[in-house]
């Protein structure tokens, strides 16, 4: 598989090491904790403080939040058409611009409109800086070996709430909130700006050639019964999980546990995260696509129902939040490589943001549906048991992902794909045996010659389906 993708033109595909600029896996690790720490993980921290200066509600103020996610999440389509064509250079220098800008505007906001406003233009640069076009970037340039580097990324992302977390809490407690996100805008701008300028100028290599069936199918991807199952899984999975997460605390301190050991628990979480990345290429090289993602979301439900069951020791419900976050971790992974492992990397940047947008949606309302619920529900443990159901049946959904024409970027073809696009063989001669053909339904888009079982053919690239 390697051999074939590493051809002499492998800087089309990304993978020739020629097309890929040095210093953009580094940088990329760079602005991603601090745009996720700056942007993201800092609001929490100073939520507190502004809803006691301003007097606005904890509701109004996390509304705007939220707002900002939907925003990323809709912005994000759009995001990755340009990504497809132009590369990653231009968007997230310019989502980094805004994203300092945003957050300047919601430090100096006199009112709620202007406040909202800011969170708007901050989903703008959320959508140009976070982890989609990070993954687009390095999908093309890294591709076949992406998995890697997008494991490198998740990984320095992971540490965004370590870094930032505790800085925020003590600039807020020396300058307070609105010039803590001064400070941090000017840390965000001085950051990622020039990294995203500098480090992000080589060549945007060509998507593969996509073949005559590909070309058609790449459009009729987005309107698949496949496409859309998957977008209902990762819907569905990304609302249970992130209720779980904004939960987890409300669950522990209704039995009893302290805030201090609440908070430990959900941070730990974050470190089973961590964790959980560094296992995913070995997860992915043993499994198939579809099992993989039928595993890992059926185990995000296998461990919110433990949640639901399980009120103690205190030790075992730390070692559920480690594995959970372990869970989490790889789902981030599973999500980030959903679209080159069923449908190649050509079309990467608006394909992801087409399956990535609802998940959004549904992970920016996940926090407010959840704490409505708990009451009706009964309380957390009972909500907990819902949304275990709700991951449940994401897995089960995820187990009709698989494409049903399954014909991969080497040229191999499931058999059932291969009997029903194979030409029926001319009548055999009198007294012989009838022609068998054994090609591959692609070997009339670009693999030619190429035959189901031979390895290291030179061929011409096509754009799986």
């Amino acid at each position: 598989m390697t051999d074939l993708h590493a051809r002499a033109d492998g800087a089309a595909t990304g993978a020739g090491d020629r097309s890929r600029p040095r210093a953009a896996l580094p940088a990329l690790c760079a602005t991603q904790i601090t745009s996720w720490g700056i942007v993201y993980y800092a609001f929490p921290v100073l939520n507190p403080e502004i809803t006691a200066r301003t007097g606005w509600s904890a509701s109004a103020t996390t509304a705007a939040f939220s707002l900002a996610l939907i925003v990323s999440a809709l912005a994000g389509i759009r995001v990755g058409r340009i990504l497809d064509q132009r590369g990653p250079r231009l968007v997230m220098t310019a989502g980094s611009v805004l994203g300092a800008l945003s957050l300047v505007t919601v430090a100096t906001a006199p009112n709620l409109a202007i406040f909202y406003a800011g969170w708007t233009l901050a989903g703008l640069a959320m959508a140009s800086t976070f982890y989609q076009p990070a993954f687009a970037a390095l999908t093309r340039w890294w591709a076949p070996d992406h998995v890697r580097a997008l494991t490198i990324v998740t990984l320095a992302g992971g540490l965004a709430s370590t870094v930032f977390a505790p800085l925020t809490a003590v600039l807020a407690d020396h300058v307070g909130w609105r010039n803590t996100y001064l400070l941090l805008a000017a840390v965000l701008a001085a950051v990622t700006v020039p990294s995203h300028a500098l480090a992000l100028r080589g060549t945007w290599p060509k998507a593969p050639r996509a073949s005559t069936h590909g070309a058609v199918g790449t459009e009729a991807v987005a309107r698949s019964r496949t496409f859309w199952l998957l977008a209902a899984a990762f819907t569905l999975s990304a609302f249970a999980m992130y209720a779980v997460v904004v939960a987890l605390v409300p669950l522990l301190l209704d039995r009893g546990y302290t805030t201090t050991q609440a908070a430990w628990a959900l941070g730990l979480g974050g470190a089973g995260q961590t964790l959980g990345r560094t296992l995913y290429a070995t997860l992915a090289r043993r499994t198939g696509t579809t099992a993989r993602t039928v595993i890992l979301l059926a185990l995000g439900g296998a461990t919110t129902a433990a949640f639901a069951i399980v009120p103690g020791p205190y030790a075992i419900l730390v070692a559920l939040s480690v594995t959970a976050g372990m869970v989490r971790g790889n789902l981030t992974l599973l999500q980030a490589t959903a679209v080159t492992d069923r449908w190649g990397i050509t079309h990467y940047g608006r394909l992801s943001g087409l399956l990535t947008a609802p998940a959004s949606t549904a992970a920016a309302l996940a926090p407010f549906a959840g704490a409505a619920l708990a009451a009706p529900f009964g309380g957390y443990p009972h909500l907990f048991a819902a949304l275990a159901l709700v991951s449940g049946l994401a897995s089960l959904i995820a187990g009709a992902t698989t494409p049903r024409r399954a014909c991969g970027s080497n040229g191999s073809c499931s058999e059932r794909a291969r009997r029903r696009a194979a030409p029926r063989p001319p009548a055999a001669p009198s007294g012989g045996a009838a022609v068998r053909s054994d090609r591959c339904p692609a070997a009339a888009d670009g693999f030619r010659g190429l035959r189901l079982g031979r390895v290291g053919v030179k061929r011409t690239p096509a754009d799986p389906l």
